[in-house]
């Protein structure tokens, strides 16, 4: 592993969104729990403490609440997918991974998550 590369993880950051298809998701938000992980080159900023020479995992995070309070998901890989979209946007991103748990969404489990990840393709750079 390259020692400039930083991980940046958003641990279970709790929002409520509308989330599945039955009648009683559809008309009240469910707790969602999301788990991110993002690699990028952090070389620049250990050398400079700098905020402009790192990722601002605030920004991502702000953006990432806005999108799930502020809209509806039937589907659970949608959401993430969505979530994962936020979370490699920037260019210096190179891996990222997000879960999404969704308490109580089985009776006898204590949630249901969707992971998805994201591997910048550097065969054509």
């Amino acid at each position: 592993m390259n020692p400039e590369i930083a991980i940046i993880r958003i641990k279970n950051l709790r929002l409520r969104t509308y989330i599945g298809i039955k009648e009683d998701e559809i008309n009240n938000k469910q707790d969602v729990t999301i788990n991110a992980e993002i690699h990028y080159c952090a070389a620049k900023a250990r050398n400079s403490d700098n905020m402009e020479d790192a990722l601002n995992y605030r920004t991502i995070t702000k953006k990432i609440i806005a999108l799930v309070e502020n809209n509806r998901f039937s589907l659970l890989e949608h959401l993430t997918d969505q979530v994962l979209s936020i979370t490699c946007e920037h260019e210096w991103v190179d891996v990222a991974k997000v879960e999404i748990d969704k308490p109580h969404a089985l009776r006898f489990a204590d949630s249901v998550s969707m992971q998805l990840c994201y591997s910048k393709d550097h065969s054509n750079t």
